[in-house]
């Protein structure tokens, strides 16, 4: 049982590793790739759409009602960031399904990218709303003395993005391992339903994190 898709070596020359995490990593963005052309290629306005189409905007529809209820008035402009943090860590643990597959999402490296994507949209969303000289202001908020105070906020908070997600993630597939190897008869389906579940959720969870994140750094200050 391996801890971490990591430790999966596929091919190794000197200091470079293919590993299972950058393996699964390409191979599930590729195939969001093809999924989404083949969804999106022939969408139809005003004429009875497909099942693809109708499955498509009940996914936007959802996380643009989210996004609203965070408190971001202008979800259309953050809905391509946040969907597809949300479609790619759900998608990842969706195909656990699949026999041989570890979700690249137990892997520290992945959940650190996924968090530093998200530190780096914070202050660009925020310049973007509000320009940079009033953004950042919030650093200097209510005194200049909270400015170190603010920036370890930052870092801190990213670094709890990746740690929660890889912790969970890590912690439930090595979870859901254990008890099929125990009891691989009696219980698989249950044990694998678990883990979608676990999956489903940390996604959420990541996807809303980031939403609030976002919205704290794009809301105005009043003068």
């Amino acid at each position: 049982m391996r801890i971490s898709p990591d430790l999966w070596i596929f091919l190794q020359h000197g200091f470079f590793k293919l590993n299972a995490t950058i393996v699964f990593t390409w191979g599930l963005m590729i195939l969001l790739v093809i999924i989404s052309r083949l969804i999106t290629h022939h969408l139809v306005i005003g004429s009875t759409p497909s099942k693809w189409q109708c499955v498509l905007e009940m996914i936007v529809l959802t996380i643009r009602k989210q996004l609203k209820e965070v408190g971001l008035t202008n979800p259309d402009q953050y809905i391509g960031f946040i969907g597809t943090l949300f479609i790619f860590i759900f998608s990842a643990n969706l195909l656990t399904l699949l026999p041989f597959y570890e979700p690249p999402t137990a892997s520290l490296s992945t959940t650190a990218a996924l968090a530093i994507c998200v530190f780096f949209s914070v202050p660009i969303y925020g310049i973007k709303e509000q320009g940079i000289k009033n953004y950042l202001k919030t650093y200097l908020e209510p005194t200049v003395i909270m400015l170190p105070f603010h920036v370890i906020s930052e870092i801190s908070r990213t670094l709890s993005l990746a740690v929660r997600l890889f912790g969970n993630m890590m912690s439930g597939a090595l979870t859901v391992g254990i008890l099929l190897s125990i009891t691989p008869f009696i219980f698989p389906v249950v044990m694998t339903s678990l883990g979608l579940l676990i999956g489903s959720v940390q996604a959420y969870i990541f996807s809303i994190l980031a939403t609030v994140y976002i919205t704290s750094a794009v809301q105005v200050r009043e003068p």
